[in-house]
């Protein structure tokens, strides 16, 4: 039986979630402090933070010139050889020749810092649209790999959601990051305390199931700030009590979530057969791992512009486990999945470059990409993965690219990615928000 739960989580903003796991402990009825957490007054931060953007004003870092390189264009495949990018105010202001940004240049004359990318090759601050991020470790782990745009792939307190305000007030902090909040899955375990409002699901004897108690969930998650939510089909692959075939939402149960979501994008963490074809035919937004994808829901996802975010590194580095479970998986998953990438390419289906990395055991994005190109794309489909496609799907039309208006993102790479995409994987300097984060020039 599933507890009654009200249709909207309420507008106030939350206190801390411990309250919940407290009354549990001292034998307190959920539903009861959940009743009396809802009554209670807000708790509102009092004056104003010492820190330089203390107004309120978005910081900007000062202009950087990155001279000399080849600038590439992920959209086009097009190079600039000894090009000249200049940032300035978060955004790009001019990127091409010597002789076309040589007024932009003169803008910033005397009050820029000036990097000599000769030699390399300068590419756009790229995206990985499956991490997990918890810790300010981990937003560093990932932007020292390249990666200055993520979607969570969600978090356990909602640490995804702090991650995306900081950009604003830290420059270089963290990457600019679209976040899910808590997964959506039949056992929430500590993440209940994440929040009062989500008390009630504590007494759900089979779990977050029920359709109704599946779309509080997700109205919790937005209300919190969540920008996508993150749900699954099946259980983890990388756990070797698990069966990653074995279904854990059927359709209908997937259709309450997209349409709890609102029109936020959903991702489904989904392996069988089965549960990739529902989860598709629910109208997710994105296939996460795929592996045992049918041709006839990849014809389903062409049609309906469903992304396939494959995973590789995930799925692959299995084969080298310890575990025998999962060795025996990884040589199993690994050609199946590079197939699906080749039907999925094939068919018309989006491919976009996610690690599934979680905490600071993060794979380069770089890496990912090298992947996708070994199971069938080429040098710039490998690239657009991870640049211009990944922004589409996050619907971020101003990342992915280093023209006039883009966002202050930009990586430096020690050789040419059109030829070989495995270049991402040699990182030289990576600017986040305008702030140079490294620099090994």
């Amino acid at each position: 039986m599933t507890t009654p739960l009200p249709p909207h989580p309420p507008a106030k903003l939350p206190r801390r979630g411990i309250l919940a796991g407290a009354a549990a402990i001292a034998g307190i009825s959920v539903a009861t402090i959940a009743a009396q957490l809802g009554s209670a007054p807000a708790a509102h931060a009092v004056g104003k933070p010492s820190g330089p953007n203390a107004q309120g004003r978005p910081l900007t870092t000062p202009p950087l010139i990155i001279e000399g390189g080849t600038i590439v264009d992920p959209e086009t495949g097009d190079a600039v050889e000894d090009g000249v990018l200049v940032l300035d105010g978060g955004r790009v202001s001019a990127a091409g020749t010597r002789d076309q940004t040589r007024k932009a240049v003169a803008a910033v004359a005397g009050r820029s810092q000036v990097l000599n990318a000769s030699g390399r090759w300068v590419v756009p601050g790229l995206v990985d649209v499956h991490v997990h991020a918890n810790a300010l470790a981990d937003a560093r782990a990932i932007l020292q790999g390249g990666a200055t745009s993520v979607r969570s792939g969600s978090s356990s307190f909602y640490q995804d959601v702090a991650l995306a305000a900081l950009p604003e007030w830290a420059p270089g902090v963290s990457p600019r990051m679209t976040p899910a909040g808590l997964f959506i899955s039949p056992d929430l375990g500590d993440s209940l305390l994440a929040d009062p409002d989500l008390a009630p699901l504590a007494t759900l004897s089979g779990g977050v199931k029920e359709t109704s108690d599946l779309a509080y969930l997700t109205r919790v998650n937005l209300q919190h700030g969540a920008k996508v939510i993150k749900t699954r089909a099946n259980p983890r692959a990388g756990l070797p009590g698990q069966d990653p075939r074995e279904l854990v939402y059927n359709q209908e149960q997937l259709s309450a979530v997209v349409k709890a979501a609102n029109g936020a994008g959903v991702l489904c963490h989904a392996y069988s057969a089965e549960g990739i074809d529902g989860a598709v035919r629910a109208g997710v937004r994105s296939i996460e791992h795929g592996v045992f994808v049918t041709e006839s829901t990849i014809a389903e996802m062409a049609r309906r512009g469903t992304y396939f975010t494959p995973t590789m590194d995930a799925i692959t580095s299995m084969a080298t486990s310890s575990d025998p479970v999962l060795a025996a998986r990884g040589k199993e998953y690994t050609p199946i999945l590079q197939a699906a990438v080749r039907a999925a390419k094939d068919a018309g289906v989006t491919i976009v470059a996610g690690t599934d990395s979680f905490g600071t055991d993060v794979t380069p994005i770089g890496t990912e990409a090298r992947l996708l190109a070994e199971a069938g794309l080429t040098p710039l489909e490998a690239l657009q993965s991870a640049t211009v496609h990944a922004a589409r799907l996050l619907g971020q039309d101003d990342v992915g690219r280093l023209v006039r208006g883009s966002l202050s993102d930009v990586v430096v790479v020690d050789a040419d990615p059109l030829a070989d995409v495995s270049a991402l994987e040699r990182v030289r300097v990576v600017v986040a928000q305008g702030a140079v984060i490294r620099n090994g020039l």
